[in-house]
């Protein structure tokens, strides 16, 4: 939607001072327009400098970007902009975190994916990924994902209400960043990501809960071990407190070397 703006030569001055010609007679005449649609949040307005004398014209032309504001939510209201301003969940983790819980009916667009190239480089920056954060932490060797901001527009115009989702709040504050660039208005996230989420507060398709689908890989199995272990201890101290005799005689049992 075009609309006409009244500029005086005085603001100009002050925006623009080196643009304007020191002649007092000098004349100017401007125009401005602004066009926020869908697609769109430029403004653009020109101007145009004549000496009395019509030996110069000089004509600027510019766009003014009009930023849209982000943000940075709790879960609580995260939940509360769902349910009550209509707003749809983009979750932005990679295949792996999303296939061991996601939000119901939010759309799946990672922020970075697989990378399976195969020049000299990746191989070995994958193989050391693998045997060491790989390994540890059950994630695949990503790279950003060059369709995200096309694949998000595809499924979602500009002007929607998006809530963009990972598992610790860093890629969806990076998501976010890159498609309020694109010309996305209404956008908000999840400041801790869902590893803050509490069990039950949404409707959770998976086989976890969304807080613990960023554990996998021997993190997660040293975590089980160590539990077992804990628990061990703590029954074997237990025993020898109230059962002092019995294991007394157990460990009489124990041959010595």
């Amino acid at each position: 939607m075009a609309s006409s703006q009244v500029i005086t030569p005085f603001l100009l001055f002050q925006k623009y001072p080196d643009t304007l010609t020191s002649s007092p007679m000098a004349g100017i005449s401007y125009s401005c327009s602004s066009a926020l649609s869908s697609t769109s949040n430029l403004g653009t307005f020109s101007l145009r400098f004549n000496t009395p004398r019509g030996g110069i014209t000089r004509i600027m032309r510019t766009n003014l970007r009009i930023s849209a504001e982000i943000d940075y939510i709790n879960a609580e209201e995260a939940k509360r902009l769902i349910s009550e301003e209509g707003y749809s969940i983009v979750d932005v983790r990679d295949r792996t975190q999303y296939d061991r819980a996601h939000i119901k009916s939010c759309t799946h667009v990672p922020l970075f994916i697989e990378n399976q190239d195969n020049d000299p480089g990746t191989i070995i920056k994958r193989q050391l990924h693998n045997n060491f954060s790989g390994l540890f932490y059950g994630l695949p060797y990503t790279k950003p994902n060059p369709e995200f901001v096309q694949s998000v527009k595809s499924q979602h115009s500009p002007d929607s209400k998006i809530l963009i989702v990972c598992q610790e709040g860093l890629r969806s504050a990076g998501a976010a960043n890159k498609l309020e660039a694109a010309g996305f208005q209404n956008i908000a996230c999840v400041t801790s990501g869902l590893q803050s989420v509490k069990p039950g507060m949404f409707d959770v398709v998976g086989p976890t809960e969304l807080k613990d689908a960023g554990k996998a890989g021997l993190v997660q199995v040293q975590g089980k071990i160590s539990a077992v272990l804990g628990t061990v201890l703590i029954c074997a101290y237990l025993f020898i407190t109230f059962f002092p005799d019995q294991a007394e005689k157990i460990l009489a049992l124990v041959p010595s070397s």
